[in-house]
């Protein structure tokens, strides 16, 4: 058995559920992973399966341009590899020979014998052809930028002058962004223990809490992971807590709460009492988890936020955290398969599904409390346009400014853009209700 062939045929098999299926990118790597011994193999599927993703509106139409015919429906898995080929020749710069010769035994592997003559033909002439093949796709946007057309039309229409910049910075991988847990370390003391291991680490500028490392890796194998030391969090989310001007003893709604990281992250900041809901009761195990790793203690359970009556026990909230569910425009660097996943006309619904959200958790507020609107998204239609919307209809809702350093002006809040600060899209509104 070529070890080489096997690691290609399931990142083919993986790629193929992403694009076709709609698997989860991160979900399918989950399920993958595991199935490679050597952590070196895990790394390369896990970088493989990444940029494949990242990059499937390029690779696909060059594969589509080297193709004499298409191949049918059944071969959805040797389209995969192709990809895979092209993205590890391409993106990841190995060397060619060895891609093509695993990929062309991959395709065995795969149970598609009769396309491994094809599979050594068009990745050879990918090789040869790539200077003439790259012109011809710089000439489409779609496949210059690998993004779909509705997405790059909304960033123009939305975001004029940054658009190219959004568009080439999703296709960069995100840093790897950690939280100190302030109840259990403190940044100088963790950043001591990873340079001890030799892990390259540094202090985020902005970010009293915040680590960056050098490089991805398996955070779970970090020095003072199991000792709860600290959390994976970008620092965009990471700054939503500072807007919430927590103190002691105040009671506080997290109404998206899963998978648990700000819900943490306020925890270790404040005494709290805290309230972590989420619509989806098989999310819940994944906050008590991330909970009791940091030696953190909410009430966690599951409910619609846009149906209070149903879990509310009518005692108002000091604080409301809404990080709400939408289009996660803002994390594509980090989340690539968004791009193959996400629909133009999905907006309306994740609009429509915020105000509701909004409406609802509105009477659950105490008088003199404050609730932070924040979404990862970058389309207006998700942010200042739901918020004016919910404002036009509450007339008791009054806008505190968010600070300038979160970002550009957007409506009555603030929109981070994706990579600016080496931070992911986000976007931040407070308001607050009168006395």
């Amino acid at each position: 058995m070529n070890p080489g062939a096997t690691l290609r045929a399931e990142a083919a098999r993986a790629l193929a559920r992403i694009v076709f299926d709609g698997a989860s990118l991160r979900t399918t790597l989950a399920e993958t992973t595991p199935r490679m011994a050597d952590p070196r193999d895990r790394a390369l599927l896990s970088a493989t399966l990444f940029e494949s993703t990242r990059w499937w509106l390029r690779l696909d139409a060059a594969i589509t341009t080297l193709l004499e015919k298409p191949l049918p429906p059944k071969a959805r898995d040797v389209r995969a590899l192709l990809a895979v080929g092209c993205a590890q020749i391409a993106v990841l710069e190995m060397p060619d020979y060895a891609v093509v010769a695993s990929c062309v035994d991959a395709a065995r592997e795969l149970g598609q014998p009769r396309y491994s003559g094809l599979v050594n033909a068009l990745l050879r002439r990918f090789v040869r052809e790539r200077a003439s093949l790259d012109a011809r796709l710089d000439a489409d946007e779609v496949s210059r930028t690998a993004h779909p057309r509705w997405l790059i039309d909304a960033l123009r229409r939305d975001w004029p002058d940054d658009a190219d910049a959004i568009l080439a910075e999703n296709n960069y991988e995100a840093p790897l962004t950690l939280r100190v847990n302030r109840r259990r370390s403190d940044r100088s003391a963790l950043l001591e223990r990873l340079r001890a291991d030799d892990i390259g680490a540094t202090a985020h500028d902005d970010l009293e809490d915040a680590i960056v490392l050098d490089r991805s890796t398996d955070v779970t194998r970090l020095p003072g992971y199991a000792e709860g030391l600290f959390s994976v969090q970008d620092g965009a989310a990471q700054r939503v807590v500072e807007l919430l001007d927590l103190r002691d003893g105040l009671r506080v709604l997290d109404a998206c709460a899963a998978p648990g990281g700000k819900a943490a992250h306020m925890l270790e900041r404040v005494d709290v009492d805290l309230v972590a809901l989420d619509l989806d009761a098989a999310r819940l195990p994944r906050i008590h988890q991330n909970l009791d790793r940091l030696g953190l203690r909410a009430t966690v359970a599951a409910g619609d936020a846009t149906q209070p009556a149903r879990w509310w026990d009518g005692c108002p909230f000091d604080r409301i955290l809404l990080d709400a569910p939408c289009s996660a425009t803002g994390i594509v660097r980090r989340q690539p398969d968004i791009k193959l996943h996400r629909r133009a006309d999905d907006i309306a619904g994740l609009a429509a599904t915020q105000t509701r959200l909004l409406d609802a958790l509105w009477p659950l507020l105490a008088p003199g409390g404050r609730l932070v609107y924040a979404t990862c998204s970058l389309l207006r239609a998700e942010n200042e346009t739901v918020l004016g919307h919910f404002r036009a209809n509450h007339a008791d809702a009054s806008i505190v400014p968010v600070p300038a350093t979160f970002g550009r002006a957007a409506g009555d809040g603030r929109q981070q853009l994706p990579g600016v600060g080496g931070m992911d899209g986000f976007y931040y509104a407070i308001l607050e209700k009168p006395r």
